[in-house]
């Protein structure tokens, strides 16, 4: 699997500014959500999590520092900050936040989308091969639909297994309730989040050597669930 489809959460407030690189991040593949200031980018992040970040720290509402800082506080997702070019400060703290990269504006799109792609590369979201997933003790062949935990074949139903599949294949990132239902049951379920918390308990009392104290699959309370190894 490449990078190309990964979900890019692009937060720019220039508009002329956030249409270009929005143009060029599609006509390469990405999927572009774009928030014009802090407060909704926090919102989109937490709604539908994205492969990477794109921020720019000089935002209207919250300040891009805080919105790096409040988003590292949930993820792992790679972040790549967008400064001005006398800002060596801002750079300075938004890594020391966490952010994992940066450009300083102006900056060529060309070299955007080559960091773009490379810290996805390097988060390993896209490492693994299309049929075979791995995560804590437990190893996913998609293709034969069969999961292994400690080496001992587990059945799971198709929805516990789609649900185990993409935890896996979003190891470290933080899946928000509403994510998880939308891809699971659809946009249109109505139902409660409680089935999405059942199906959660039932996979770590699969997985997990000790479902009541999990290592792996963990909660985040009140936003959703992240898995780790």
């Amino acid at each position: 699997m490449t990078s190309e489809g990964a979900r890019v959460l692009l937060v720019e407030d220039e508009p002329a500014l956030a249409e270009t690189v929005r143009y060029n991040l599609e006509r390469e593949g990405f999927v572009v959500a774009l928030a014009i200031d802090g407060r909704r980018a926090l919102e989109m992040f937490r709604e539908m999590p994205p492969a990477l970040v794109v921020l720019d720290l000089m935002l209207p509402e919250i300040s891009g520092l805080d919105v790096c800082r409040l988003i590292r506080a949930e993820s792992t997702v790679p972040i790549i900050i967008v400064t001005a070019k006398d800002s060596e400060a801002d750079k300075v703290t938004g890594l020391e936040l966490g952010a994992d990269d940066y450009v300083t504006k102006p900056f060529s799109v060309r070299e955007l989308i080559s960091r773009v792609r490379a810290n996805i590369r390097r988060s390993g979201m896209f490492d693994e091969t299309p049929g075979r997933l791995a995560g804590g003790e437990i190893e996913m062949d998609v293709e034969r639909h069969e999961t292994r935990v400690r080496g001992e074949l587990v059945a799971f139903p198709p929805k516990e297994f789609e649900l185990l599949e993409i935890l896996l294949r979003r190891k470290g990132r933080l899946l928000t309730r509403n994510f998880l239902i939308e891809e699971i049951w659809g946009a249109d379920y109505i139902g409660d989040t409680k089935t999405l918390d059942v199906h959660i308990k039932r996979i770590r009392s699969k997985t997990e050597a000790e479902p009541h104290d999990p290592k792996h699959l963990l909660t985040v309370r009140g936003l959703g669930y992240r898995f780790v190894d």
